[in-house]
């Protein structure tokens, strides 16, 4: 009987988001996290997932000989030759082996499988949902040969493929060329997103770019075969050009103001929304219900998200961080009734390193963190951070490591990005109750919860958390009840008289991953120069905070 099986990604072929994901025989994940959190590299390009992994063995209190399957979110002997490599079996193996998880040949040797990509994200997104039975739509840059599949689920089935589009088809692809027509990293999806939404506000007209038909769609060029990525984005670079628009050389800061990259990223935007509109229309056709799962990269754009018709399950980590998870359930599915997965997964804050690290830092033992003094705080205008349980998986701050604001005044958004480093035109999210969410905008439970779904905010609200609000009229809310603290804030400023609403951004310094550890949480509350930090039971002054 299986008892431990530890899904990856990572390189050779997952060069990016690599991670590791721990589960037992009955699917309950035990850990899971990022190698970013861990090595301190934005997305952890090129490395493999050996801290994570260690993390995740030393949660489980195990040691690699107990591990009975690897599971790998990519099928890799079927990609190897596409790489100039020979595929030699079990040596292969042993060589990943010893670069994923330190294994040296004498060792208890694990099983290992090799996944296919989208059945990967597709087992992390159905299992992850609260759902019997969905449609399912996977939607990357790419997996072995296809950007985008269609499945279906039952829990007794699991995920069943019914049909792919290849390479020339990805809409993850067009993003990317779309990031870098405006000067941006491929990398920096997100950021783009919200550069379009200044092209929606003004009305801009988008340019075409994809072409729809009764078969959905297709891009603007013929492309036979199963291009590489470089040649894709290479044709969206000359569709661009065509439209006069390319390239755009203005610095990051003053993007709003340049016409040429707000039309891009509008049009690139415009296009992959419909295109995603259509895509979930056939998923459910043809899967026969109407709730749908989502994952790969494209799952992140949750302005696209937050136009699908309820109900929609994206789960905390849908991009190929998240074929961790998916690749370990492929092997022992969960076998407990649906519900939404924790994200909360990640490395706890250790009491013992807290002393420690204040002490490093020089700032002084601080004060207990009552609810009272931390809202007393932010109702005075102050910026926050808080590192607080186990970290959250995924690119989503989630109040387990957020900093955090009264969005009273768009000075506040402004105030927050510069001590951030971030362009002043971007936008920052709202966290709120569960309770009290659909007073604020239409409520989106299962998109809301991990801050994957945009949803217009209503009219009387604009005025009272201006600083959430972005320029479209739009927030990417993150929903929170529970015996949460950040719930407990919240519940703080209702009783002042305030809506229950704060700035959540993730708790890091541009270029950095989120925090991991106290001392991280520390050294970066400094540098980003917030006002106070909520480090578990601690609340600690950092700008001589006095009540005199």
């Amino acid at each position: 009987m299986t008892s431990w099986v530890l899904g990856l990604n990572g390189p050779p072929i997952g060069w990016h988001d690599a991670a590791a994901c721990l589960i037992t025989g009955d699917g309950t994940v035990v850990a899971f996290s990022e190698e970013e959190r861990f090595n301190r590299k934005k997305h952890s390009p090129y490395e493999p997932p050996r801290q994570s992994v260690q993390y995740c063995l030393d949660t489980a209190g195990i040691s690699l000989d107990d591990v009975d399957v690897v599971a790998y979110g990519w099928e890799l002997p079927r990609m190897w030759p596409r790489y100039g490599h020979t595929w030699e079996g079990q040596d292969t193996i042993d060589q990943m082996l010893a670069k994923w998880l330190g294994w040296e040949p004498g060792q208890r040797r694990p099983e290992v499988v090799f996944v296919q990509h989208h059945f990967a994200h597709a087992c992390s997104t159905f299992y992850a949902s609260p759902f019997e039975e969905a449609a399912i739509l996977v939607n990357d840059g790419n997996g072995e040969e296809e950007s985008i599949s269609l499945y279906s689920g039952t829990r007794e089935k699991g995920p069943i493929f019914h049909r792919s589009w290849p390479r020339s088809h990805s809409l993850g692809y067009l993003y990317d060329a779309t990031s870098r027509a405006c000067g941006m990293s491929f990398l920096e999806a997100g950021k783009t997103m919200g550069l379009a939404a200044y092209g929606a506000s003004a009305g801009i007209e988008p340019w075409p770019t994809l072409r729809f038909t009764d078969d959905l769609f297709e891009p603007p060029f013929s492309m036979p075969g199963n291009p590489d990525y470089k040649r894709v984005v290479d044709a969206w670079m000359k569709v661009f050009e065509g439209h006069g628009a390319f390239p755009v050389d203005t610095p990051s800061s003053r993007l709003v103001h340049d016409e040429a990259a707000v039309r891009i990223a509008w049009s690139a935007q415009a296009a992959v929304e419909e295109a995603i509109a259509r895509l979930a229309a056939l998923a459910r056709r043809e899967a026969g219900v109407d709730a749908l799962c989502m994952a790969g990269g494209v799952a992140l754009n949750c302005s696209a998200n937050g136009k699908l018709p309820e109900p929609v399950y994206v789960p905390p980590v849908p991009h190929d961080a998240g074929v961790a998870l998916g690749a370990a359930w492929s092997v022992c599915p969960p076998t407990g009734p649906p519900s939404p997965l924790s994200p909360y997964l990640g490395l706890a804050i250790d009491p013992d390193d807290i002393g420690s690290a204040l002490a490093g830092a020089g700032v002084g033992p601080g004060i207990q963190a009552s609810t009272d003094e931390v809202v007393e705080r932010l109702l005075n205008g102050m910026v926050g951070a808080i590192a607080h349980g186990r970290a959250e998986v995924g690119p989503r701050a989630l109040c387990h490591r957020s900093l955090l604001a009264v969005p009273s005044a768009v000075s506040v958004r402004n105030d927050v990005n510069k001590r951030k480093r971030r362009e002043r035109w971007r936008p920052l999210s709202p966290v709120t109750l569960a309770s009290t969410s659909d007073r604020l905008w239409p409520s989106r439970p299962s998109l809301h919860r991990y801050m994957l779904g945009a949803s217009q905010v209503a009219e009387e609200h604009r005025r009272s958390v201006p600083a959430v609000v972005h320029v479209d009229g739009t927030a990417r809310v993150q929903t929170i009840g529970g015996s949460e603290p950040v719930a407990a804030y919240l519940a703080g400023l209702e009783a002042a008289g305030l809506p229950p609403v704060l700035i959540n951004t993730s708790f890091n310094t541009r270029g950095e991953p989120v925090v991991n550890t106290a001392a991280e949480a520390l050294a970066s509350a400094q540098t980003i120069g917030v006002d106070f930090l909520v480090l578990e039971d601690r609340l600690v002054d950092l700008d001589g905070y006095s009540r005199s």
